[in-house]
């Protein structure tokens, strides 16, 4: 018997079935640098419209997470899509280098040795800051190439250069200048443990437990056993306490407690004045207490009592007024609210107006001050317990319970925060209508998705004014110099053209290291002025980053787009809008983009103490870095996103779809010659449907990019792959391409269209799979088409010739794929009896009562397209043909053919004569050899 095998044409092409992507992707990122593609593509694209997506700097400071992967790739995906459709883009990676947690880490290091941070020469520390930050942007920067995000990492921007140093307190300076920043004495969200203000992006909020106590306030002069009952869920501010609100808008009862309850401090007799809306809740919590009613208090009483604090005895000997205010409500406790004057935002107004002090109760490390009598130098959470007791001493203890409850703590130590008032920096939203300028550009601006325009409208519309300064050293220094006779800054252009001058200079430390005689213009008595030693909020620092990396770049022109996590919504997407509204009245963005949160499999965040993190350098070591852009690209990123090993092996499927299909059509497009290639009119109608499919996803593909759709735009691709191509192109070319003459119309026409085919798939996955897209770019290049670009990344998207689209042609082809997926479904029910092993042993005999049916089915050569032994369309409907499930018309009959199987092709053909071992069609193949 002949061996017939060696004149079939088998597929031929380096590109290897296994990817081994974790071992070869670091050559490509190799190749790319030594041939230098980025800047190529930039050369290529100079002179286009520009694009420029402003990158929100990750923070310095430890080994990238899952969250960083997300958020750089989707940003890759994006530059890559604007590069091909010629945009100019400009996208330079950024850093956060200042602030608590690299000094932190630093303060650690000296600890080892020993040193406390105050032991440590200033210089000396910033230094170190300086070098922790420098240590992890490089290993960042790396860990982010690694993933293959196309930019030049070379050109990169850190808070901490001078150069951004600089412009950060120029910034700073204007809106000194304008009046909106100035010093405030007010209550701040206070992390005790850091020893600093924090900004609300640095807060999260987390279930916390707490004593929550009803206290008596004693009338002060008066024949009744009378008291103010008050409610609160931080008894360490009784303490501070120096009033008590109530509301004009409630109604308030005289209650008398009929019967003695000792375990709640209640006398027979005594009488209490509580929100009529509450009592109910107070006596049911309260033993169900056997009360009367006195009488209804009308608020100008309310407003005449003044009170004894509950430790009157203990030191505490001064009047507690009572003051309308509209903060209070009925939701829970007694209607009255303890006023703390600097410990809420409330209590805070409350003195003000009633002008109660703002004598220092509480120091920067959670101690109570002096002026607090029993308690002083005392932490305040450790002294809680203590002051229970006191209170219950005093008999002004009602009650102690647990109340769990959403409680502010600092993102950083995981700490519970206190409102504490504080001398801080503050910008104004108010003064030059930050506030209003702010919401009028949150309205300009593309909200991706939409509903988080509402998320950050609230947001500013509610927010207080801005908290600049933090009491720290590493981070850039607040050069105002400040009169000590009325704590005024000096706002004067001379001394800010010295600061500046002397700074850029000498360095930012310069401030640090000198006095404010060395920057004060002639005429002024340095022994009368002092300079500020806080720091800049960080959050100013990359909130005004669109200056020193745009703006004083020539970039003046809004970004066209900020791309970062939804926290940010409190966070840099509203600083850096607040700062370009303050100085430069618009947004510093066109459009803004958020994506969620990575989580575990279980929809849990991850963490090391829970043992579920997944780090990208895992999945890269492991699968490579391009499955890891499939995890994302495959990813609604609008909500929070799931990962596991198993979620990565599914897509790892996905990939190897993808691979096999481009490994299909090199290895099938070997010797391929374009001037093989067949005119579109006269190709054969399989050929002109899939140009027609490719056209139609170019066109669905653009939109999906566009609105950054990357799932919808993967799926689309891995679709085609397995379905158009795969499933039904291949496989009905397979025979064609194998055993037809090489020089035939047939095999030219197929190869043809495969062309267009490989060079739109490299187009459309090469943002998406980078290195798997330039591996089968460089075996094209090499095996099949020397001209092709240097790299499949310079390629541009192709304008496809609108003959490829055929609205009739695809029309008809929707009935052929009812007929043909009819047949599938009844091969497959063979397939399963074991009744045939293959579609190509089978006759296919079809009655279609459908007359556009019919005339569809004869239009085609429908053997060929269901891979039949025989597809007959029969005029009558006979016994034993079975109605199709997918379109009522088509009536179906599976029948084994009797042929012989050709040992060539394999084909089974009543044709070929049983003593030859081959059919035909491959007997005049093989003559023309």
């Amino acid at each position: 018997m002949t061996n017939f095998s060696k004149t079939i044409n088998l597929p031929s092409t380096s590109f290897s079935m296994k990817a081994n992507l974790s071992l070869t992707e670091s050559n490509w990122i190799k190749f790319w640098k030594e041939k230098n593609i980025y800047k190529k593509l930039k050369n290529k694209n100079e002179k286009e419209e520009k694009f420029i997506l402003h990158d929100g700097p990750p923070y310095a400071n430890g080994d990238l997470h899952l969250g960083h992967a997300l958020n750089k790739i989707l940003k890759d995906f994006i530059c890559r899509t604007k590069s091909q459709s010629s945009f100019d883009v400009n996208y330079i990676p950024g850093w956060d280098c200042h602030g608590l947690p690299i000094e932190w880490k630093v303060e650690e290091k000296f600890k080892k040795v020993g040193k406390e941070k105050t032991q440590v020469d200033l210089k000396e520390f910033r230094n170190e800051c300086r070098k922790f930050a420098e240590f992890w942007v490089n290993e960042q920067k790396n860990q982010f190439e690694r993933f293959g995000l196309q930019t030049d990492w070379e050109q990169i921007y850190l808070t901490m250069t001078p150069e951004a140093e600089i412009s950060i307190i120029k910034e700073l300076l204007k809106f000194l200048k304008s009046g909106e920043l100035y010093l405030g004495f007010k209550p701040v969200m206070w992390s005790v443990v850091e020893q600093t203000a924090l900004a609300e992006a640095e807060i999260e909020y987390h279930e916390k437990t707490s004593n929550s106590i009803y206290v008596k306030f004693p009338v002060h002069k008066t024949s009744e056993n009378l008291s103010v009952v008050i409610w609160t869920t931080t008894p360490w501010t009784i303490p501070c306490n120096k009033a008590i609100a109530f509301s004009s808008n409630l109604k308030y009862l005289m209650i008398e407690i009929d019967e003695e309850k000792k375990e709640f401090n209640l006398k027979r007799n005594e009488k209490l004045l509580i929100t009529a809306d509450l009592v109910t809740d107070f006596v049911k919590n309260h033993g169900n207490i056997k009360y009367s009613i006195v009488k209804e208090i009308d608020t100008q009483f309310l407003a005449n009592l003044i009170c004894k604090h509950p430790l009157h005895e203990e030191g505490y000997n001064y009047k507690v007024h009572l003051y309308e205010s509209n903060h209070v409500t009925d939701e829970t406790g007694s209607g009255f609210v303890h006023i703390a004057p600097n410990h809420g935002e409330e209590d805070f107004l409350v003195g003000k107006k009633n002008k109660l002090g703002n004598e220092s109760t509480v120091n920067e490390r959670g101690q109570f001050d002096k002026s607090i009598p029993i308690f002083n130098g005392k932490h305040i959470f450790k002294a809680e317990e203590l002051v229970i007791d006191k209170l219950k001493d005093s008999k002004c203890l009602i009650s102690n319970n647990k109340y769990k409850h959403s409680y502010p703590h600092s993102w950083r130590s995981k700490a519970p925060l206190i409102y504490r008032a504080t001398s801080q920096w503050f910008i104004s939203m108010e003064k030059k209508n930050l506030r209003s300028k702010a919401l009028k550009e949150i309205d300009l601006v593309e909200w991706i998705p939409r509903n988080s325009k509402n998320r950050i409208h609230a947001m500013v519309k509610d927010r207080p004014d801005w908290c600049v300064s933090r009491q720290r050293s590493w981070g850039v220094p607040i050069t105002i110099i400040v009169s000590k006779k009325d704590g005024k800054p000096i706002i004067d252009d001379e001394l800010n053209n010295n600061i500046i001058s002397l700074l850029e200079n000498k360095g930012v430390d310069y401030w640090f290291e000198n006095s404010c005689e060395k920057f004060l213009p002639s005429g002024y008595n340095s022994s009368e002025y002092e300079k500020v030693n806080s720091i800049l909020d960080v959050w100013f620092d990359s909130g005004s980053s669109h200056v020193y990396v745009l703006k004083d770049h020539g970039e003046k022109e809004k970004a066209d787009l900020y791309l970062e996590g939804s926290d940010q919504h409190r966070g840099w997407f509203q600083t850096s809008l607040l700062e370009s509204c303050g100085i430069y009245n618009k947004s510093p963005y066109k459009s803004v983009l958020t994506h969620g949160f990575v989580l575990d499999e279980k929809g849990k965040k991850m963490s090391k103490s829970s043992g579920n993190v997944i780090s990208p350098k895992e999945i890269v070591d492991r699968y490579g870095a391009d499955i890891l852009r499939i995890w994302v690209a495959n990813s609604n990123y609008h909500e929070d996103i799931r990962i596991s090993y198993e979620n990565l092996n599914r897509h790892s499927e996905s990939y190897r779809k993808i691979r096999n299909t481009i490994r299909f059509l090199l290895g099938n497009l070997n010797e391929w010659n374009e001037n093989l290639k067949i005119e579109h009119s006269k190709l054969p109608e399989i050929e002109k449907f899939i140009l027609h499919r490719v056209f139609q996803i170019e066109e669905e593909l653009s939109r999906q990019f566009e609105y950054y759709n990357f799932n919808k735009a993967f799926q689309i691709v891995l679709s085609f792959c397995s379905n158009e191509l795969s499933s039904f192109f291949f496989d009905i070319r397979k025979d064609t391409l194998y055993c037809e003459n090489k020089k035939s119309t047939k095999v030219r026409s197929t190869k043809t269209v495969m062309s267009y085919v490989f060079e739109c798939l490299i187009t459309w996955l090469s943002p998406i799979i980078p290195f798997t897209t330039e591996e089968a770019w460089q075996c094209w290049r090499s095996e099949i088409k020397t001209d092709a670009l240097e790299s499949c990344h310079l390629l541009k998207k192709k304008k496809l010739p609108l003959e490829w689209k055929q609205k009739k042609l695809d029309e008809k082809w929707k009935r052929i794929f009812e007929i043909r997926n009819t047949f599938m479904n009844f091969v497959e029910k063979k397939r399963n009896l074991k009744e045939i092993k293959s579609s190509m042993e089978v006759i296919a005999k079809f009655y279609i009562k459908d007359s556009e049916l019919k005339e569809t089915f004869e239009s085609v050569d429908m053997t060929e397209i269901l891979i039949a032994s025989e597809a007959i369309l029969v005029k009558k409907e006979q016994k034993g043909f079975d109605k199709s499930l997918i379109n009522e018309n088509i009536f179906c009959k599976i029948e084994v053919s009797q042929g012989t199987k050709c040992e060539r092709c394999w084909k089974i053909s009543v044709e070929k004569s049983p003593e030859s071992q081959i059919c035909k069609r491959c007997e005049e193949v093989l003559n023309d050899i």
